[in-house]
C-alpha cells in the first residue's frame, strides 16, 4: 500500500526510516495514520523510542521516507515527507508527524 495513510490506523511490529542515505530500523508496537490539522493532511507515525540517536538522527534530517511491516509484510509506504512534530506520548511512545 503506497499514498497517504488513512484515518483508520494501521499497525505494524518494525519500521524501516529512510533518512537520507541511512535506514533506521525500529521494532516493537508501531502505528501510522493520516490525520487533519486546519485542512492540512499529516501523517502521524508512533514508534518505540528504544535508541535516543535515531530519535536525534530523525529530528535533525527534517525529510523521511517510511515503511511499515506486520511479520516481515509490507503494509504501508509513505512518500518523502517534512518533519514537522517530534512528541512523547502519554506511555512514551515517540509521535512523529510529517507532511508531503
Amino acid at each position: 500500500m503506497t499514498g497517504f495513510p488513512g484515518r483508520r490506523p494501521i499497525y505494524g511490529d518494525a519500521v524501516h526510516i529512510t533518512v537520507g542515505a541511512d535506514l533506521l530500523v525500529f521494532a516493537g508496537k508501531i502505528m501510522t495514520r493520516g490525520t487533519l490539522s486546519d485542512g492540512r493532511g499529516f501523517a502521524e507515525l508512533v514508534l518505540p523510542d528504544a535508541d535516543a540517536q535515531q530519535r536525534r538522527d530523525l529530528e535533525r534530517a527534517g525529510h523521511y521516507q517510511y515503511e511499515i511491516y506486520l511479520e516481515g509484510r509490507l503494509l504501508y509506504s509513505s512518500p518523502e515527507l517534512t518533519l514537522r512534530d517530534t512528541r512523547r506520548d502519554d506511555a512514551g511512545a515517540l509521535v512523529v508527524t510529517g507532511s508531503p
